[in-house]
């Protein structure tokens, strides 16, 4: 059992340091660089009243359907890069852009 959980750390490890080096990999149409624009915002210490027009404008090329399905399971990464998940799906609002209706 621990060999197997060892095993799993490695491979997330892998993939954690795959996706830094690679920063050009997007998810949900929204790269690294994408996120990073709408961090202050969504930041769970001391964020920004509202987000900044080159976070609006990410978000307006992002999948927004998408970004819904992983919000259940981005719970870590959240925690990691130290966001609010409540202000982060509040953001697509924030920016005059309509989230699907099947994401609440």
């Amino acid at each position: 059992m621990a060999k197997a959980q060892a095993l799993a750390a490695l491979l997330l490890a892998m993939v954690v340091a795959l996706a830094a080096i690679e920063g050009a990999h997007a998810i949900c149409g929204m790269a690294n660089e994408d996120f990073k624009l709408c961090q202050a915002a969504a930041s769970a210490n001391d964020p920004t009243d509202s987000p900044s027009a080159e976070c609006c404008a990410a978000l307006g090329k992002a999948d927004l359907g998408c970004i819904c399905r992983y919000r259940g399971v981005a719970g870590i990464w959240m925690r990691i890069y130290h966001i609010d998940p409540s202000r982060a799906m509040a953001l697509p609002g924030k920016c005059g852009l309509t989230m699907p209706s099947n994401c609440s």
